[in-house]
């Protein structure tokens, strides 16, 4: 007779990452039963690119109906998870809010179809077809908005290097995975190295790849000095691969526009 192996976690032990995956979706089957129709790993520990310790272990998880009272059933599990884990929740949809919403998350679901792995059920993304020229609004939203928070931290923290280091850092993976998409949204095959996507935006649109390197040289805690400086060169060259996107695919070219006179 197998004896299932169950899992009790501390502070003073965290499980591997193959080890987690299979607990998670475990306690998930037990959790939610039949109304579990898949479980989806995406993002770098689908990729390849995973990191112990820096990298998070993202989840999509498909339920038959997620109502407050199915909610409840697997609460517990996904405190476990976020809780003693650090992971971050699962995304949570139906099969049909996932399929009605590549219009609007069409960046997530475009890297979840080109990098994912199912861990239970059926794959839920294999289907789905994302607009692309929602895609390329998004990816222009999700820039500006990168800008104007980047922008309102220099604005409470431009004499506190400590605290502009930290938003560099932090924010830099955000940027990257946009970057990426800015290459998609020009038509083309993005590089899997971050390094070569840098340099193939600094060709597009002259943004400083040096900039991005940066920050990605912050998060894995190489010393710095003259933050202040970098960061004002890190909204720049945002500025610059925005300005490049909406030169090189204009919006106006496809775009229903109502004119609105104030």
């Amino acid at each position: 007779m197998t004896r299932t192996k169950y899992f009790h976690v501390n502070e003073d032990r965290m499980l591997a990452r193959e080890e987690k995956l299979t607990e998670i979706a475990r306690r998930l089957q037990e959790a939610a039963g039949e109304n579990l129709q898949s479980i989806v790993l995406y993002g770098s520990g689908a990729r390849g690119d995973y990191h112990a310790h820096k990298s998070d272990l993202n989840l999509l998880c498909i339920l038959k109906s997620a109502r407050a009272s199915d909610l409840s059933r697997i609460a517990s599990t996904i405190r476990w998870w976020s809780g003693q884990l650090n992971e971050p929740p699962p995304r949570i949809f139906t099969r049909e809010e996932l399929i009605h919403s590549a219009d609007v998350f069409a960046i997530e679901l475009l890297d979840i179809g080109q990098a994912h792995r199912v861990l239970f059920g059926d794959d839920p993304v294999a289907d789905i077809e994302v607009p692309m020229n929602l895609h390329r609004v998004q990816v222009e939203r999700e820039l500006r908005t990168a800008l104007q928070k980047l922008r309102t931290h220099f604005l409470r923290a431009s004499e506190n290097e400590q605290e502009l280091r930290q938003i560099y850092e932090k924010s830099i993976s955000g940027i990257s995975v946009l970057l990426r998409h800015v290459l998609i949204a020009l038509g083309e095959d993005p590089p899997s190295e971050k390094s070569d996507v840098y340099r193939r935006i600094e060709e597009l649109s002259g943004a400083d790849a040096a900039v991005f390197q940066f920050g990605r040289a912050l998060r894995d805690n190489h010393p710095a000095a003259e933050i202040t400086r970098a960061y004002g060169k890190y909204l720049e060259a945002i500025e610059f691969v925005i300005q490049a996107l909406d030169a090189l695919v204009p919006k106006r070219e496809w775009q229903r526009v109502k004119r609105q006179n104030f």
